[in-house]
């Protein structure tokens, strides 16, 4: 019997350890589904993102939703300090050798010992007696210790990443409205010939995905991370942008296609790799995103600042194929975290993040 515990206890440390290694050290996507991280985030999302539906969508829902993310990183936490402090006790109670006052070590002994042990408290009323288990005692404090270091030097790596990503968030607010739309961030940039093109601005945001990509597919909890107001999210921003380079690339006279090809082909690749992390099939979006009455009506409204859509696809047949290779993917990702999608047109009489409190609006009059 001991010795079946202490294999099931040894692996059961080599499990958590491999996961430790996987989540926070190495710098790459894991496919594997079956391992601790994964089985954390799948059994706390889905009742977490069932109570958000719930509520309205408003800033109500995005202010539960976004306890998510922090707290789901520290049940991971939790969930691997239990395993572990469970599979070394498991290990000791096998082996048989702690030493205690009145000579009877339990499985209870053993999982106070290993608590103490792995917290590096040591307060000594349990010792271990033979060399198995001092060196038992060692790994596990050593384990212990490196998983502290970890997780410190963990934290910062993650928000750092977070902050990245929400500076050029923040920064859409002004330049394509809340929530971002396509037809307003042309339309922003057309109104202002002597600034930065959009082909400058999507230089930016081939950047971004590309940074986005990296730091979400190594870390994707980072996913769950909600923006600071309840019309923004990654999610959104990165669907704006290609929104965006659909439109040029589906042809905006006088505007050059290098550049929106190359951001397209960057954000596509970052939101086609985390619908895959997460495990989602795409689904086309129901209903349409942009109804042929909405096309027509953004023609009219890029045309009062002098862009206009190319004739050559005055239908839309090629806005709509290349739609269909980002569409579905974005679509099941919003479902999957509850993050809305953006319109094509800014909604009537939305008005920017900095336009909204007391303060905006005697600055505006």
């Amino acid at each position: 019997m001991r010795a079946v515990v202490a294999v099931v206890a040894a692996l059961l440390i080599v499990v958590v350890l491999w996961d430790v290694f996987e989540t926070i050290v190495l710098p790459r996507r894991v496919t594997r589904r079956l391992r601790p991280a994964w089985i954390v985030y799948k059994c706390t999302w889905a009742p977490w993102a069932a109570i958000g539906r719930r509520l309205p969508a408003d800033n109500t829902r995005e202010n539960f939703l976004s306890y998510y993310g922090p707290l789901a990183l520290l049940v991971l936490l939790a969930a691997w300090v239990v395993a572990l402090v469970v599979g070394f006790a498991a290990l000791h109670w096998a082996l048989g050798s702690l030493g205690i006052a009145d000579g009877s070590a339990t499985f209870g002994t053993a999982l106070y010992f290993s608590s103490t042990t792995f917290i590096t408290l040591g307060l000594g009323d349990v010792t271990p007696r033979a060399a198995p288990d001092k060196v038992l005692t060692v790994l596990e404090a050593g384990a212990g210790f490196g998983l502290l270091a970890l997780v410190i030097g963990y934290m910062p790596a993650l928000y750092q990443s977070f902050s990245r990503r929400e500076v050029a968030i923040s920064q859409l607010d002004a330049r394509g409205g809340s929530p971002p739309s396509a037809a307003e961030l042309i339309r922003r940039y057309a109104l202002e010939p002597r600034g930065r093109t959009v082909d400058e601005a999507l230089r930016d945001w081939e950047q971004w995905s590309a940074e986005l990509l990296e730091s979400h597919l190594s870390y994707p909890s980072l996913a769950y991370f909600r923006s600071q107001h309840d019309n923004q999210s990654w999610l959104a921003a990165l669907t704006a942008i290609m929104d965006v380079c659909a439109l040029i690339l589906s042809g905006i006279d006088g505007m050059a296609q290098g550049q929106a090809r190359l951001t397209f082909a960057m954000a596509r690749h970052a939101i086609v790799d985390l619908s895959q992390v997460f495990d989602v099939l795409p689904h086309e979006p129901d209903p349409d995103r942009l109804p042929a009455a909405d096309l027509q009506r953004m023609r009219e409204v890029l045309g009062t600042v002098g862009v206009t859509l190319s004739s050559v696809d005055l239908d839309g047949k090629e806005l709509t194929r290349l739609r269909h290779m980002y569409e579905p993917y974005v679509h099941t990702l919003a479902h999957y975290l509850l993050m809305p999608l953006p319109d094509w047109l800014p909604r009537p009489g939305a008005q920017d993040d900095w336009q909204t409190s007391t303060r905006a609006h005697m600055l505006s009059d």
